[in-house]
């Protein structure tokens, strides 16, 4: 097949990897900061409604304020990517962990319905800048034969970090009140600042020094990218692949939504509903380092097709149950299938992400994702909303077939990492 004129060039053979794949420095520097800044994050999750509430909030305005997290998410990635380039990804982790405990002691002071909203933003937006900064940072220090591996657990501590956060909320609200889990923000926000500047740059710092020194030359210069620039120059993986992202980021948004609204349509009682979703969470934990070791060795593509297809079945097959035990089979089956996907656009992004302009780079793809992440919910509601869940639902499972197939056919295209095909036309083996 000829190659197309915008995708990447044969890279070199790469050199064997040596070392741990997981060294002491970048543990302490990236995972356990990531750890703990989910843990408050997960916390905060589960009480921003009754929060909201409590302020005088209706539900459909809690509602609103609850979705003040995603929104400011997606507002913020592209200034997280700006911020990044600028001042360096530890830093704009430092940063955004400094913000996000205002953020958190913000929303656990906040007098008004209008000021808590405002905090939940603000907590979106740190999260945003974390996650993206990370993200570009250990694009930066990890061997592209660990790349998968090394995200795909960075997915996974950010999986178990939320699945824990609301235990831990869950303990300190019965011990000192709601206000507390905010609390509980403030302080795994400020530990994970705190390590992060303790612990410094990791991986191959001397690299990562002429890359900064690099960026500081070409500011000085005048030829700093521009995110305009950075747009033009990549349009064309993000109006193609970006599809790809997008479609698995609406798959995995709608999980989320799909098991407790039709636990509901159901009559399930809500002690039933957590222990179904709870199920659908152990069974996606389990499998994000196995998902990464496929993706090193044999391709991107042998986990995001499977996985997408998976989500799809289990969620064309759950307007079918009609009984808790039907209910539980579809979310193992959901949470196989999101575990699969572990890490998986993290992966592809740092496959085709520029080396000037990453962070930029990194900032429009989760646009993509994020973006997908907040349509998803939105088009099972709106099959609720109009008289069917079940047809919202079964739309979602067909942007599960149509992810599985835009990636088959767009990431082979952009990413040498794809199959094994393209492994060996790039040299890498």
């Amino acid at each position: 097949m000829p190659q197309h004129p915008h995708a990447p060039q044969p890279l070199p053979a790469p050199q064997p990897v040596t070392g741990p794949m997981f060294p002491r420095r970048l543990v302490l520097g990236t995972f356990v900061p990531s750890f703990l800044f989910d843990v408050g994050l997960g916390a905060m999750l589960p009480i921003i409604v009754p929060a909201a509430v409590g302020r005088g909030a209706d539900l459909a305005t809690a509602g609103v304020v609850a979705a003040m997290l995603p929104v400011g998410q997606i507002l913020a990635d592209v200034p997280a990517g700006q911020l990044a380039a600028r001042v360096g990804d530890r830093r704009a982790m430092a940063l955004a962990g400094v913000v996000a405990a205002g953020a958190f002691l913000a929303a656990a002071l906040s007098p008004s319905l209008v000021l808590l909203a405002a905090a939940v933003l603000l907590t979106g937006a740190a999260a945003a800048v974390f996650n993206l900064a990370r993200h570009a940072y250990l694009t930066e220090v990890t061997p592209p034969l660990r790349r998968a591996r090394v995200l795909s657990t960075l997915a996974g501590v950010h999986r178990i970090g939320q699945f824990v956060g609301p235990f831990v909320g869950a303990g300190v609200i019965a011990l000192a009140g709601l206000r507390a889990a905010f609390a509980l923000g403030v302080v795994t926000a400020v530990l994970a600042t705190v390590i992060v500047v303790a612990v410094g740059e990791d991986g191959d710092g001397g690299t990562l020094r002429q890359r900064s020194a690099a960026r500081r030359a070409a500011r000085a210069a005048g030829e700093h990218l521009t995110l305009g620039g950075v747009l033009r120059a990549h349009r064309a993986v993000l109006s193609t692949l970006g599809v790809a992202v997008l479609l698995v980021g609406a798959v995995r948004g709608a999980r989320m939504t799909v098991l407790p609204l039709w636990s509901e349509h159901l009559g399930f009682d809500p002690a039933t509903t957590s222990l179904i979703f709870g199920l659908a969470g152990g069974v996606d934990m389990l499998l994000f380092y196995p998902a990464g070791r496929v993706m090193d060795l044999y391709g991107r593509l042998w986990i995001g097709v499977p996985s997408m297809l998976v989500m799809g079945v289990a969620m064309s097959l759950l307007p079918l149950t009609t009984t808790i035990g039907g209910v539980a089979v579809v979310a193992a089956l959901l949470g196989l299938g999101n575990g699969m996907s572990s890490g998986i656009l993290m992966t592809l992004g740092a496959d085709v992400s520029p080396d000037r302009g990453r962070a930029q780079f990194l900032g429009l793809w989760r646009v993509l994702q994020d973006g997908g992440s907040a349509a998803g919910p939105l088009i099972v509601s709106a099959g609720a909303a109009l008289g069917s869940l079940a047809a919202g639902i079964w739309v979602t499972a067909a942007l599960g077939a149509a992810a599985a197939g835009a990636q088959a056919r767009w990431v082979p295209r952009w990413s040498p990492h794809a199959n094994r095909t393209t492994r060996r036309a790039a040299g890498i083996r």
